[in-house]
């Protein structure tokens, strides 16, 4: 006999727990939830079928499922602190940068006038070695044998060009008999004495018919300064050499010079080609300085980089228009000389001569000379055959 209980449903009798028809009894939970009364009913639609739940603390996870509470994620802070850091590093570089190219030297050198060479493919600089004493006292002057005289004058000329014709570094022999505007024919260092950085330019730009479009110049001071700044610069000395003059005595082989004999190097002029010897030793060195200006132990080494670094952009003079990150770019280029795929040589020389305004001089193979300079004009590679050994 039925009595209208639904099967398989309990019901609580006098605090007692009915069975259904199948005799299993429904777990419940007799004490109500937090705030509200247990509701028995199961027909009821306000009873909470789940009321120990409630009594636990436990709450539903994104699943839908009943669990712990979700726990609080922390932020993560490093996102932060790398920024902050990259912030930092950027202000650091950016003003470390505006700081040195503040310590050129500069003087308006590359300034048109009528009839200049028009501007030629690749890059060139005019590289200038001075005789100037800025800087050195009278001691340091007696002991590196560079005499007192006064003023500057050119003691090193070189054309760097770069581009796609590959790079090349060639010597402007001082004693080049040449037109100078405005002065007649004279020796190219005559050029630096009659009107200073911008007569020099023009005269190397009507003699070569290369646009110059980077200029710069370094003193004896600054050269010792550099040279001293990256740890000196290895050199393979080819036979001893002794100079009084230029406080020079080198044995024969490989070794590493120092500022001061450095200097003597590339102001010897005690050889039977005088000169010409001397343009190659220049080369020589300046190729092997910029190699170790940019080799990873001075550049990551700040006890180099950082003398070097001031060095370089107190004693450099360039145009006005030159930056620092021009020198850098100049600097890599000279670096590429000294590899297999940079070309180091001297104008062809033709002969030589005698005059009473300019004594001694040389001058150029005037056929080769044109071939040359007609690649670097159309940055294409020297024809192997004008390249001095």
């Amino acid at each position: 006999m039925s009595d209208r209980w639904p099967e398989g449903w309990t019901r609580r009798e006098d605090g007692h727990v009915g069975r259904g028809r199948d005799g299993f009894a429904r777990a419940e939970h007799r004490q109500p939830a937090y705030g509200r009364d247990t509701y028995d009913d199961p027909y009821d639609p306000y009873a909470d079928p789940h009321p120990g739940d409630q009594l636990a603390g436990h709450g539903r996870d994104d699943g839908g499922r009943y669990g712990p509470p979700p726990r609080r994620r922390r932020r993560r802070r490093w996102p932060r602190v790398l920024a902050g850091l990259t912030v930092v590093l950027l202000v650091v570089a950016v003003g470390g940068y505006l700081y040195l190219d503040s310590r050129l030297k500069r003087e308006a050198v590359l300034e048109d006038y009528p009839g200049r060479i028009a501007d030629t493919p690749g890059t060139n600089w005019l590289i200038v070695g001075s005789d100037s004493r800025e800087g050195l006292s009278k001691d340091e002057q007696r002991k590196l044998k560079t005499g007192f005289t006064g003023g500057r004058r050119t003691d090193s000329m070189m054309l760097l060009h770069y581009g796609s014709g590959g790079t090349s570094l060639i010597s402007l022999p001082r004693d080049s008999y040449v037109p100078i505007p405005g002065r007649g024919s004279n020796k190219l260092n005559a050029a630096f004495a009659f009107g200073g950085p911008k007569l020099l330019v023009r005269t190397v730009e009507k003699a070569t018919g290369v646009h110059i479009d980077h200029y710069a110049e370094i003193g004896f001071n600054g050269f010792v300064g550099v040279v001293d700044a990256v740890g000196g610069v290895d050199i393979c000395v080819k036979k001893d050499i002794t100079d009084p003059k230029a406080g020079l005595d080198l044995k024969a082989g490989c070794q590493t010079l120092d500022g001061g004999q450095a200097l003597g190097y590339v102001r010897t002029r005690a050889f039977l080609r005088a000169d010409l010897e001397r343009v190659e030793h220049q080369r020589q060195f300046f190729a092997a300085l910029m190699k170790k200006a940019s080799s990873p132990g001075t550049m990551l080494n700040p006890f180099r980089s950082v003398p070097l670094a001031m060095n370089a952009t107190s004693n450099f003079l360039v145009d006005d228009g030159d930056h620092l990150h021009h020198l850098v770019r100049m600097m890599w280029a000279m670096k590429g000389v000294s590899g297999n795929d940079g070309v180091t040589t001297t104008v062809p020389i033709g002969g030589g001569g005698n005059s009473p305004s300019a004594g001694a001089y040389i001058t150029w193979d005037r056929s080769k000379a044109n071939r040359l300079f007609e690649a670097l004009q159309q940055d294409q590679p020297i024809p192997r055959d004008v390249i001095t050994r």
